[in-house]
């Protein structure tokens, strides 16, 4: 009878609360597991961008110095921006074509904020193999369409800056953009 009764005391101490061996247990897993918080939270903090390509993100762009029928280069996420002024006649130019015989088939409307026609503002990459088009730049060459000539493998553009001739598959992109006041913009 005896050992009946110290058969339950000892299973009744074994039942109570947590055991030291289970306290240990879940330090344990506590402590690796903040451990493992601790090397990983640099790791994925490091692909975070940093703060120079956070300032890149956007790109304010003066309009008041850019005469009309001239063109700019600008950076925009370490890319080319141009930014032109387009005259009367290259306006018209680009309304007299049909979109319809275009590649990729856009109107100078379409490539523009409404009622600012007159500034076209584009990514400076060619979209066949992202060569860097000329055309922006005092005296270089624009092509037999009057806007952009990619020397690399021969894409013309127009002066909406749509593709007309070449390899290149799509019209040279337009960013978004945003006007801040009638002399600038904010691109990206």
């Amino acid at each position: 009878m005896a050992t009946e009764v110290q058969g339950t005391d000892a299973a009744v101490h074994e039942g109570e609360g947590v055991r030291r061996r289970d306290f240990i247990n879940i330090a344990a897993v506590s402590f690796a597991g903040v451990g493992g918080l601790a090397v990983l939270a640099p790791l994925i903090n490091q692909m975070n961008p940093s703060a120079d390509v956070l300032a890149q993100a956007t790109s304010e762009v003066d309009l008041s110095a850019i005469a009309e029928g001239q063109a700019i280069k600008a950076v925009f996420r370490s890319q080319p921006l141009f930014v032109r002024h387009l005259t009367a006649k290259e306006i018209a130019e680009a309304d007299a074509v049909d979109p319809s015989t275009l590649r990729d088939p856009q109107t100078l409307e379409q490539r523009t904020v409404d009622g600012k026609k007159q500034w076209l503002i584009t990514m400076g990459v060619c979209t066949h193999l992202g060569c860097v088009p000329l055309g922006a730049g005092e005296g270089e060459n624009r092509g037999e369409f009057g806007g952009y000539f990619c020397p690399c493998h021969g894409s013309a553009y127009d002066t909406a800056a749509r593709i007309r001739k070449g390899p290149a598959p799509k019209n040279l992109q337009v960013p978004t953009y945003k006007y801040t006041s009638d002399t600038a913009i904010l691109v990206g």
